[in-house]
């Protein structure tokens, strides 16, 4: 276990493939995205010292996200399994450099052959893919509850919300707008993590953004720790390129900021993590102790009494934008209701 150490939610330009003519092009782009972020990585490590044990990138960081390709598109053009060699490189590049990895992709599973999830991973320092999170709320991609009774059938219902148990603590991931959704962060902390690991691609603004904020309720209300990577801007769509860049950032169980970059590529928002102050800290009978006084089965009947997004959205349906519009359309319709 190490009791201590240092973290760093890495900024860095997104290189975007939705130009790519071809498969192939789209692909040596992620390899000259994925070299040049190993590189920064490596750097870091230098420049931070050896106390820098796990680093955060950014959501997509690979690719950019889906904006004008239908699914099968974006399929065809962006998406990797965890077998790809690129997963290759980045298992050896932590075991040369002894540091844990955590990123987001979009990822190809040969049980969906017609769709892709959005995950995030951690890779440890041994070079093993110990922790695999699909994204469970999006506005346009799929994801494991819009095929969830077969998704169940095939990895179990423990696959949804995975936690790490390792010796930098327990640790978790949370995608981009997730940080928004309570619940994810509520459901993490249920299985004992300790760590989010917040893979974003979003708005950097000198005011509160809705992200911002969550972010510091999420670490103060579930005595986590989060660890924020934002985009260092994006290249290659025509969204200005820093509409979405900086702030990255690490921030303490009690909600405070310890580091946050400002714009552009970026290694500031780098900090210490105290796996056993907070451990110390969950520990005490005290106001603060948020945990240790939930009464969740005061909750459990009315989620289980009330459905809002339906599960299977996919089943007999073919996936497509319009079918994720029609149903979020079903869904305000009944809650107006």
């Amino acid at each position: 276990m190490i009791d201590r150490y240092k973290s760093l939610a890495l900024q860095t330009e997104c290189q975007a493939i939705n130009l790519c003519e071809d498969r192939d092009s789209s692909y040596a782009l992620m390899q000259k995205t994925l070299h040049k972020v190993l590189a920064q990585v490596r750097a870091a490590k230098r420049f931070l010292g050896p106390d820098l044990k796990l680093i955060v990138l950014p959501e997509y960081f690979l690719t950019s996200f889906p904006f004008g390709e239908n699914l099968q598109e974006w399929k065809e053009k962006a998406c990797i399994s965890i077998k790809d060699d690129l997963f290759v490189q980045m298992k050896e590049f932590c075991i040369q450099e002894q540091v844990f990895l955590s990123g987001n992709f979009y990822e190809l599973d040969e049980h969906f052959p017609n769709l892709y999830f959005q995950s995030s991973f951690i890779i440890n320092d041994e070079g093993k893919l110990i922790l695999r999170y699909r994204r469970l709320n999006s506005m346009f991609a799929p994801t494991p509850h819009d095929v969830m009774d077969e998704y169940i059938k095939i990895y179990g219902e423990d696959s949804f919300f995975p936690v790490a148990d390792t010796k930098l603590g327990k640790l978790a991931c949370i995608a981009s707008e997730e940080i928004l959704y309570p619940e994810i962060a509520r459901c993490l902390i249920m299985r004992g993590a300790e760590v989010f690991l917040h893979s974003s691609s979003e708005t950097s603004s000198p005011q509160l953004t809705h992200k911002e904020i969550a972010k510091r309720a999420r670490a103060i209300e579930n005595m986590a720790y989060v660890i924020s990577a934002n985009s260092g801007g994006i290249s290659g769509i025509d969204i200005p390129h820093s509409s979405t860049n900086g702030g990255s950032k690490v921030i303490h169980y009690e909600g405070h900021v310890l580091a946050e970059a400002s714009a552009g590529e970026s290694i500031v928002g780098n900090s210490y993590v105290d796996i056993m102050a907070l451990r110390n800290y969950r520990s005490k009978v005290s106001m603060q102790n948020y945990i240790a006084r939930q009464r969740f089965e005061l909750y459990a009947p009315s989620y289980q009494s009330f459905s809002h997004y339906p599960a299977n959205s996919f089943k007999n349906e073919t996936p497509n934008k319009d079918l994720f519009i029609k149903t979020q359309l079903k869904v305000i319709k009944k809650l107006h209701h």
